[in-house]
């Protein structure tokens, strides 16, 4: 991986107040269980703050594939895998906020195991899209289209150990065979493969 600036997580708003533009991009991507979510609404709200309607957040799960369609392809197991995302949908959507049009925007609802179309819009005032998701730097084909999309790119960085911790708890209203299943054959298995295959950000910063 290229050499990345590391950065303060309290200095993000303050990188992104500085891009030109009516509209921008930013990506924060990392693996399952870095924190990403909390991340990007932290720093929505603080722009916001300054700026109100100036930030909005869109999250990568939106774009999930239907449980039925991996189901029938066989990939329900392995459900958060790169394959299981409608990656073009994704791709169209971002084009479509980087006109700084008002967008439409699907978003998961993870009680319900499920995407909700246009659940959300972002509003054409939005000067500062924060779009969080583990693949937004992956350099696998489709995957790559992403990236010239992005003004300003953020890594979020934590141990796997870490990682381990935090995503055994996220499952643990399940039985303890399933959410180890989960964690150790699909979740840390997706973060490992980011180390591998993704592009340097412009900033990382300790999740």
């Amino acid at each position: 991986m290229a050499s990345e600036l590391r950065a303060d997580r309290a200095d993000l708003a303050g990188h992104i107040r500085q891009l030109d533009g009516a509209r921008n991009l930013i990506a924060i991507a990392g693996a399952p269980g870095a924190g990403k979510s909390r991340l990007a609404a932290e720093i929505a709200a603080e722009l916001n703050a300054r700026t109100p309607g100036s930030a909005a957040v869109v999250a990568m799960d939106g774009f999930h594939l239907p449980n039925e369609v991996l189901a029938a392809r066989g990939l329900l197991p392995r459900k958060g895998a790169p394959e299981t995302f409608d990656v073009a949908a994704l791709a169209a959507s971002l084009a479509a906020l980087k006109t700084g049009d008002a967008v439409a925007v699907p978003e998961f609802d993870r009680a319900a195991d499920a995407v909700v179309p246009a659940a959300g819009t972002v509003p054409a005032s939005v000067r500062f899209v924060i779009v969080e998701g583990n693949y937004l730097l992956l350099t696998r084909p489709d995957w790559r289209a992403l990236y010239p999309l992005f003004d300003l790119t953020i890594r979020l960085s934590v141990p796997e150990a870490e990682l381990r911790r935090r995503l055994l708890l996220r499952w643990q209203a399940l039985p303890e065979a399933e959410a180890r299943r989960r964690v150790e054959e699909n979740d840390l298995p997706n973060g490992r493969l980011l180390r591998q295959e993704n592009r340097a950000a412009d900033l990382v910063v300790a999740g």
